[in-house]
Order: C-alpha cells, then sequence, then structure tokens
C-alpha cells in the first residue's frame, strides 16, 4: 500500500502503475494561445517533463515512456522539426544529471534521428540509476513492428522480434491536450493500458493532473483480459 500526501489531501493508492507512458499534447496550440507560432510551443514543455519524472521516482513508478516525436512528425514545417528536435535533445539531456536509466528508441537510419541522441540509443544509467526513462524519438509503429514479418506465432518470439523488446508493458497512459487516441504510441506494449485524457495543453502541466491520474487509475478493473 502506498500513501501520498498531496496538496494538503491523503490520498490512498491501494495500486499504482508500475509503467506509465506520456503523450505531452498540445505544444502547439499552446503557443497559438499566446500569440506565438506554432515552433514556440515546444520549450515550454521540458520542465514539465522533468517534473512528470521526480514525480514518478517519488512514487516509485518503475518506467515512464515519453513520446517524444513520431516519423510522420517530421512531415511538418522545417521550424517545427528543428523545434520538436531541440526540445527532445534537451529532455534526454536533462535526465542525464538525474538517477535513473535512459533509453531513447527510434530509427535511427533516418537524417530525422538527432545524433545527439545516438549514444543513447542502448539503456545507459545515470547517477546511481533506478527509474527506467524511455524517449521515443523519430519513432514509428511499423518501424518498431518490422521485424515480425520474420517470426512464428510464440508470443517470446514476438516479443524479442520488435525494436522495442527492451520497454515493458504499459499500465496507464496519460495523454494532454485533450485527443483520444494513442497516436501509434508502443502498440504492443499498450495493448492492455488504461487511457486518461487530460484537456490541459502540456505546457500547462500541473501536479494535480499527475495525481488525478493515479486516482483514476487507482479504481479501475485491472484483469489483463482474466
Amino acid at each position: 500500500m502506498l500513501i501520498q500526501f498531496n496538496m494538503n489531501l491523503t490520498t490512498i493508492f491501494m495500486r499504482k502503475p508500475n509503467h506509465v507512458a506520456i503523450i505531452p499534447d498540445g505544444n502547439r496550440r499552446y503557443a497559438l494561445s499566446l500569440g506565438l507560432t506554432k515552433d514556440k510551443g515546444y520549450d515550454y514543455g521540458i520542465d514539465p517533463g522533468l517534473e512528470v519524472f521526480k514525480l514518478c521516482q517519488k512514487e516509485n513508478i518503475s518506467e515512464v515512456t515519453f513520446y517524444g516525436f513520431t516519423i510522420d512528425n517530421t512531415k511538418r514545417p522545417s521550424e517545427q522539426k528543428m523545434a520538436f528536435t531541440d526540445a527532445c535533445i534537451k529532455s534526454v539531456m536533462l535526465l542525464t544529471k538525474e538517477n535513473c536509466e535512459i533509453l531513447v528508441l527510434g530509427d535511427t537510419t533516418s537524417k530525422n534521428f538527432p545524433k545527439e541522441l545516438l549514444p543513447f540509443t542502448k539503456r545507459e544509467k545515470y547517477g546511481s540509476g533506478g527509474t527506467k526513462v524511455n524517449f521515443l524519438i523519430n519513432y514509428g509503429w511499423q518501424w518498431d513492428l518490422n521485424g515480425l514479418k520474420s517470426c512464428n506465432n510464440d508470443n517470446h518470439d514476438i516479443i524479442h522480434n520488435i525494436n522495442s523488446s527492451d520497454i515493458s508493458r504499459i499500465d496507464l497512459v496519460i495523454r494532454w491536450g485533450g485527443r483520444r487516441r494513442l497516436s501509434g504510441l508502443l502498440p504492443v506494449q499498450s495493448v492492455y493500458a488504461d487511457f486518461y485524457v487530460i484537456n490541459n495543453y502540456w505546457p500547462d502541466f500541473k501536479t494535480k493532473d499527475f495525481f488525478d491520474a493515479l486516482n483514476w487509475y487507482n479504481d479501475q478493473d485491472v484483469t489483463l483480459g482474466g
């Protein structure tokens, strides 16, 4: 049992997710709401990512995945592509100063994969290690599952023939920005994930968003199909 004290309230989580995935949507809409161009919104999403990591660490959540950008996202205008790529690089570098184990996953053969993140494509321990942190960078679900063409129907074979084999099953997906779609997020790992949507834009992140999601998850009946 985990007892969480937050905002002068006492919340008892009878169960908590082991792995949380974050879809940080709404950066461009946030920028427009401030009268800025769309590309200016991504820098505002860097600090919320660090805060979410620290909250996961505090709550003993063992793994967190951040959806950085997809192969499809790279079709956006060049100034947006440069902005979200730079924000992803800065986010990864921030986490190297924390106690965690980082993995960056995506199609490294593409020119759209930032060369600065190539050293992170094998999981590495930073500080004293601990929470696993995954960043999906230049990720695509077709690219992830490409190896399945050569495997049989054995579950063990399937897991070891996907590019994301080092990432565990997701318990809870939290999406900011109000959209109700997974956008191709880790289809194998999210097969039994619960999906919580927050209407606030990602740069408007509030600690309450995170604990509202954990409270909601605490009330779900998770059977994994059983």
